[in-house]
């Protein structure tokens, strides 16, 4: 190994550690932007700022973008707000390693319509006509937001930006991205509630229905799907080999229908639809990268947390 090799190591070794060691931010690190509907977001949203963002000088920035999930149902909109506050406290360490800004926004998920899965960002979601209802549109407004913002503090924020999301926050980036590839630098996809949206409209002769595929896409969002867009952005797919977390089965995921394409077609178990996942995505040409981590279940490891913070490291 060369000496500029080894010296590339020790750094990124270093960062890591940094980040693990890093200390919880407060309140008074973050800023919380209250719901702005003539500005096309009607909730609100946190943003965090590192030190070392600041200091960068006029070249142009990434935002890193966490969709909330808070796990849960709940009418109390402070309920996933609380949740989002808990979450933008861990951000520190991922902030300084990549020299990002971090936008998590605070979107409902009502217990009084609870087949609307507006964190993983369902079909229910995309054609309600409620206030929280295309939470993509609003999440695009509140990056656009923010950019304004830090743009008067002499930070020049790119359009497109970095996601990241695991369980039902990774099925919002997966179908995130694919609506809206455009906005979309890199995006990292953990364990996307059992099935990662296909890039196809059919499969076998059948036709994949949005959120399974792209077969009513432009119905559902009023955008076509553009595949040429997709294909610059490059995606981390990953599971763990014994993660049995399924959303596939739910009532707030999918509707019967989707469960008799789901099953039959590709498999019964998130692990067994992984490989025709991957094989779909290589087909259609997209710059994918499937990762299996054996004997790893329904969480993130210090291992996976190492990956993603390599992968965004590359493609920043």
């Amino acid at each position: 190994m060369s000496r500029f090799a080894v010296l590339i190591l020790l750094w990124f070794v270093a960062t890591l550690v940094a980040a693990a060691q890093a200390p919880l931010l407060t309140e008074k690190d973050y800023q919380r932007i209250s719901a702005a509907p003539a500005n096309g977001f009607a909730y609100p949203y946190y943003l965090y700022v590192p030190p070392e963002l600041k200091k960068a000088g006029k070249a142009e920035q990434t935002l890193l973008v966490y969709p909330n999930n808070t796990g849960k149902v709940s009418d109390d909109l402070g309920v996933h707000e609380s949740d989002v506050k808990a979450n933008m406290s861990r951000m520190g360490g991922i902030a300084a390693v990549l020299e990002v800004a971090i936008l998590m926004p605070v979107f409902p998920r009502p217990e009084s319509d609870w087949h609307t899965y507006t964190h993983a960002l369902d079909r229910d979601t995309m054609l309600s006509e409620k206030d929280y209802g295309r939470p993509d549109l609003q999440l695009i407004a509140m990056i656009d937001d923010a950019r304004k913002r830090l743009k008067k503090q002499g930070i020049a924020i790119d359009k497109r930006v970095f996601m990241s999301g695991f369980s039902a926050q990774a099925m919002f980036t997966n179908r995130f991205t694919f609506l809206h590839p455009d906005r979309v630098k890199a995006a990292c996809i953990g364990s996307p509630g059992g099935w990662p949206i296909a890039p196809v409209e059919k499969y076998n002769d059948k036709s994949l229905r949005y959120p399974i595929g792209v077969a009513d896409l432009k119905a559902v969002s009023g955008k076509k799907f553009d595949l040429e867009e997709l294909k610059r952005v490059p995606l981390f797919i990953f599971i763990g080999d014994q993660d049995t977390n399924d959303s596939v089965p739910f009532d707030d995921s999918y509707d019967q229908e989707d469960r008799d394409l789901i099953n039959p077609l590709f498999g019964e178990t998130p692990v067994s639809r992984w490989s025709v996942s991957q094989e779909l995505y290589k087909k259609a040409g997209l710059d994918a990268t499937f990762r299996v981590y054996p004997g790893v279940a329904h969480t993130i490891t210090p291992e996976m947390r190492d990956d993603i913070r390599a992968f965004f490291l590359k493609h920043k």
